[in-house]
């Protein structure tokens, strides 16, 4: 009898396995970065409930992390007004993994080197779980969004 491969955990999953949050693993092959709308497409998932992360860096200096649907453009204006920045601006892709400890296409709001302001687009509230990136290429993780609001300590608001 075969044995089944083992499942890679990530650090994502570790830190909601200890927090005790019920969440659901999806894999799917993928060996590079190809953005969120093609890997909706894929699996046949809905846009508006798989959300991607973005990482920006305010005027003060200071990272934060924006969450929403896969689809949607950031309102950098809107975006920098939640967080309190005069303006906002995308980390480059060399520096994401420096920044977050994840690679572009694997970034995940939740269990990055630090805790980071984290903003999660309001229309997350419409479902009972959301999908985010599971921390690594080929790894989603389906969760409740409050329970994301929880684990990352962030909040909803308009940020489209």
């Amino acid at each position: 009898m075969a044995k089944k491969a083992k499942e890679v955990k990530t650090n994502a999953m570790r830190i909601l396995e200890k927090n005790k949050i019920s969440f659901e693993v999806k894999t799917y092959d993928c060996d590079e970065f190809v953005d969120g709308v093609h890997i909706a497409d894929m699996l046949g998932q809905p846009y508006a409930q798989s959300f991607k992360t973005l990482v920006m860096q305010g005027k003060s200096k200071e990272y934060h992390v924006f969450v929403l649907p896969v689809d949607k453009e950031v309102d950098l204006k809107k975006a920098a007004r939640v967080v309190g920045e005069k303006s906002l601006e995308m980390v480059h892709v060399k520096d994401i993994n420096a920044v977050t400890g994840y690679i572009r296409g694997g970034c995940t709001p939740i269990g990055m080197k630090k805790q980071y302001d984290t903003v999660v687009h309001e229309s997350a509230k419409n479902f009972d779980q959301i999908i985010v990136s599971g921390g690594r290429l080929g790894s989603q993780i389906l969760l409740a969004p409050e329970d994301l609001i929880k684990v990352t300590g962030g909040k909803f608001a308009d940020i489209l």
